[in-house]
């Protein structure tokens, strides 16, 4: 019996619409290290849908599809929607994701909250928060360090 979860999944997978499929799914190997596990094409080359492993973690993409209400964050202007990838070596992974073709929108800073984050767009528009966890944080003591930001 079909498992109701697949195996290498979690219960929540992004799915992203892209202006150039192709394109991305090479940016994102470059960019993020993401092993592509298949890409069904469609017959004008486009992507039906395809897989990425990011990490442990899976990400779905397809080409735009308009039609059935699929549109880029490039096509839309960008997103209020972001990835939060975490990674052993975030100033490594910054630097492969701008070496790529992404930009920085926030540089890397340690936060108060505990970990090292920056904030990041790729070609296709989506945000991408890259961050390493560097220190455990008591909910008490977030709420006073962010206090005492101001």
């Amino acid at each position: 019996m079909a498992k109701p979860i697949p195996d290498g999944y979690h219960t929540v997978t992004p799915y992203l619409a892209l202006a150039d499929a192709n394109k991305a799914i090479e940016f994102y190997k470059a960019a993020l290290g993401a092993e592509e596990l298949f890409r069904l094409p469609m017959p004008d080359g486009s992507v039906a849908h395809a897989e990425l492993r990011i990490g442990n973690s899976v990400v779905m993409v397809s080409s735009e599809m308009p039609d059935w209400g699929a549109v880029s964050a490039r096509t839309l202007g960008g997103t209020p929607v972001g990835m939060m990838v975490y990674t052993t070596d975030v100033d490594a992974l910054a630097e492969r994701f701008v070496a790529a073709g992404g930009k920085v929108v926030r540089p890397l800073a340690d936060q108060f909250y505990g970990d090292r984050t920056g904030q990041f767009v790729c070609p296709e528009g989506y945000k991408w928060t890259l961050g390493q966890h560097i220190e455990d944080v008591s909910p008490e003591e977030m709420t006073r360090r962010m206090a005492a930001m101001g």
